[in-house]
C-alpha cells in the first residue's frame, strides 16, 4: 500500500491542486496523492491552464473538503501549503504521521489582467514543483524521468 500524501490549503482551488498534480506526475507510483481545502472552492481555470502548459492534466481533479479525509484515511504526509489552512487545521488527527508546512503565496488573490494572473500562477507552480523535487530528493524517492 502506497503512503498517502494530502496537500491542504484553504480553497483547494490552486496551490494544493497544482501540488497534487505535480507530485502524482513526479512520484505517483510511490505515493497515493490527494488534496483538500478547509473551505473548498472550484478549481481555478488558471491552475488548469498553467499545469497543462507543462504537460500535467489536472482537469479531472475536483475540489474536496478536509472533512472527506479527517479521521477516514491514514495520512502519512499532511503538507499544508497556506498559512490560513495551517492555522485552521487540527494539528493532529488519528493516523496522521508527518505534518509539513510549505507556505506559498495565493495566486488566486493576485489582482491584475489575466496575463498577469497567469504569470503569477506560473511562478507559484514552479515554486511548488521545486519544493516537491527537493522533498523527494530528501526522502530518496526516485522521480519519474
Amino acid at each position: 500500500m502506497k503512503p498517502v500524501v494530502l496537500f491542504l490549503c484553504t480553497g483547494n482551488s490552486a496551490r494544493s491542486q497544482m501540488a497534487e498534480g505535480i507530485l502524482r506526475h513526479e512520484a505517483g507510483d510511490y505515493f497515493d496523492v490527494h488534496s483538500a481545502g478547509t473551505t473548498p472552492k472550484e478549481v481555478s481555470p488558471f491552475a488548469l491552464k498553467v499545469m497543462s502548459e507543462v504537460g500535467i492534466d489536472i482537469s479531472k481533479q475536483r475540489s474536496k473538503s478536509l472533512a472527506e479525509y479527517l479521521g477516514r484515511i491514514q495520512i502519512r504526509y499532511l503538507i499544508i501549503v497556506c498559512r490560513d489552512a495551517d492555522q485552521n487545521c487540527p494539528s493532529t488527527w488519528p493516523g496522521m504521521m508527518t505534518r509539513l508546512f510549505w507556505p506559498f503565496e495565493d495566486p488566486a488573490k493576485v489582482p491584475g489582467t489575466d496575463a498577469q494572473k497567469m504569470q503569477f500562477f506560473r511562478i507559484i507552480r514552479d515554486e511548488i514543483w521545486d519544493k516537491i523535487r527537493h522533498w523527494l530528493h530528501e526522502l530518496g524517492v526516485k522521480r519519474r524521468d
